[in-house]
C-alpha cells in the first residue's frame, strides 16, 4: 500500500525538502502541499491523504488547531522547530499521531509515517519521558471500567515506549488483539491515542513495573 502524504508547512523549502525526502520511498507518495493551516485544510478534504505533516506555526490556522480538526479523520504528525512543553502537550491531546523535531532528521520522519499507518507513534528522542509522564497529570483519573489484567500488562508496556508488536511479543499475543486491547483502554480511560494512554498511565501509576 501506498501512503498518500500531505505537507503543510509555510516555507517553500520545508516543503521541497520533505517531498524530495518521501517522493523517493517506494511506499509513499506526496499528494498535496499546503502553505497555511487553511489550504492544509481545505487540501485534506480534497485529496484525502493518509497522513498530514503539519509545522506549528503557520499563517491561518496554524499546526495545533489543524490537528485538533482532522483528529479522528486523518492521521496528524506535527514536525516543528519548536521543542517547548506547551506545544508538545497540545499536539498530542489533540490527537496527533506523533510529534518530530524538524533537526531530527529525514529516517524518523518516514519512521514516523509508516508507524502512524500502523496504530504505533514516533516522538523525536529529543522529548524526554518526563513529558509523557506529566503530560496530563492534572487530569488523570481512575477509569470508570475497570482494566482487565491483560490490560494492566498492555498499559504498563505502552507506557514504556513499546510498540504493538513489542507489546505482542511480550504478551505472546497478536498484534491485532494488542489494538484490540489498547482501543479498549483508550474507551476506558478517555485517552485519544496511546499517548495520552501512556500519560494517563504514568499519572496513575499503572506505567510502573508490577
Amino acid at each position: 500500500m501506498t501512503v498518500r502524504v500531505l505537507i503543510a508547512d509555510d516555507s517553500a523549502m520545508v516543503r521541497s525538502g520533505f517531498r524530495m525526502i518521501l517522493d523517493a520511498q517506494p511506499d509513499i507518495r506526496v499528494v498535496g502541499e499546503a502553505a497555511d493551516g487553511d489550504r492544509a485544510l481545505e487540501l485534506t478534504r480534497l485529496v484525502r491523504p493518509d497522513v498530514v505533516l503539519a509545522d506549528i506555526r503557520m499563517p491561518g490556522l496554524d499546526g495545533l488547531e489543524l490537528t485538533r480538526r482532522l483528529a479522528g479523520s486523518t492521521r496528524v504528525i506535527v514536525v516543528t522547530t519548536y521543542d517547548m512543553d506547551d506545544y508538545i502537550h497540545e499536539a498530542l491531546r489533540g490527537g496527533a499521531c506523533g510529534f518530530l523535531l524538524k533537526r531530527s532528521g529525514p529516517t524518523l520522519m518516514i519512521e514516523a509515517i509508516r508507524a502512524a499507518m500502523t496504530g504505533d507513534m514516533l516522538i523525536s528522542p529529543q522529548i524526554t519521558l518526563r513529558l509523557l509522564r506529566d503530560l496530563g497529570a492534572r487530569t488523570a483519573r481512575r477509569p470508570d471500567e475497570p482494566l482487565t489484567a491483560r490490560e494492566r500488562d498492555v498499559v504498563r508496556l505502552l507506557a514504556q515506549g513499546r510498540t504493538n508488536a513489542e507489546i505482542a511479543a511480550a504478551l505472546f499475543i497478536s498484534t491485532a488483539t494488542v489494538k484490540t486491547h489498547v482501543a479498549s483502554i483508550g474507551r476506558k480511560v478517555s485517552a485519544r491515542n496511546r499517548v495520552g494512554i501512556a500519560a494517563w498511565a504514568w499519572d496513575t501509576g499503572y506505567g510502573r513495573e508490577p
